[in-house]
């Protein structure tokens, strides 16, 4: 018997307030729940702007703590209610002075899991990132939730291939990659680099993109959202570039198995050669 999870993200749009950006979540869960959807995930920061357009103290507003705050135990709540895992990105406050780019990930029960902490944090015109938040420090954990083992990388850490492969390597089926990335500066590699580690690595993704233009900047964020197989291949079609979506659609585990006995790259690996690689 196939092993299917179907599973949900959302591409949205800011609304100008947290209440009502996750109030718009939550009416997206219910209705990828009554789809049938087992687990779903967010955005990058989902309940804020992209407020890392620009370099200013106000924006330390909208951290909060990890699992305690308002927002993971509101998406906690939700999770019962749904019955869905739910991956949850936002700005993390750890204590003063502690701040990280962060997904919590709740179990369809309501139980929270863990987090992941971005590890890769740019720095660049119109993703002032350093400015808010600390590099990553929790490795990358791969949760045993009620659809099978999933992780997660946070947007810029999508250009490092070392972090996928630690994924495949501590068992992922599934990466979620909530993103906020602009038409220009890397539309080019949205479609390109998160099959190729699909492929390099042997499980499914689902990569998430804001859309639409903000008040902080110029970015203009161009979704086309999607789910990626094990074979590099888009699962269902891409989401619209300009409007806010929710994408449902069904992964077939059983190919992950698959595709690992008749590429064998895991079999095929140098760990022995790579020392190297981790010179700094």
């Amino acid at each position: 018997m196939s092993h299917v999870v179907r599973a949900a993200l959302v591409q949205a749009t800011w609304t100008g307030d947290t209440e009502s950006m996750i109030a718009k979540h939550e009416d997206h869960a219910r209705e990828a729940a009554r789809q049938g959807a087992r687990i779903i995930g967010f955005q990058e920061v989902f309940n804020a702007p992209y407020f890392c357009q620009v370099q200013e103290a106000e924006h330390y507003r909208w951290a909060e703590a990890v699992p305690d705050g308002p927002t993971v135990t509101r998406m906690r709540e939700l999770a019962r209610e749904t019955g869905m895992v739910i991956v949850v990105p936002v700005f993390e406050q750890e204590q003063s002075g502690f701040y990280f780019n962060t997904a919590a990930v709740i179990d369809a029960d309501g139980s929270y899991l863990g987090k992941y902490r971005k590890h890769h944090i740019p720095q660049v015109k119109g993703f002032w990132e350093k400015y808010y938040f600390k590099p990553g420090n929790l490795g990358w954990p791969v949760f045993d939730t009620a659809v099978g083992k999933v992780g997660v990388y946070i947007c810029y850490d999508r250009h490092f291939p070392e972090g996928w492969r630690q994924l495949g390597l501590n068992g992922a089926q599934i990466v979620y990659n909530p993103s906020a990335t602009s038409r220009g500066l890397s539309a080019h590699l949205w479609q390109l680099e998160q099959p190729a580690a699909a492929v390099a690595n042997e499980y499914y993704i689902a990569a998430i993109n804001r859309v639409g233009q903000e008040e902080y900047g110029d970015n203009d964020f161009y979704g086309t959202s999607y789910f990626v197989d094990p074979r590099g291949q888009f699962v269902g079609d891409v989401a619209d570039d300009k409007a806010e979506e929710l994408l449902v659609r069904d992964l077939e585990l059983d190919l992950i198995d698959e595709v690992r006995q008749q590429w064998a790259f895991y079999r095929d690996r140098r760990p022995d050669a790579y020392e190297g690689l981790v010179q700094p």
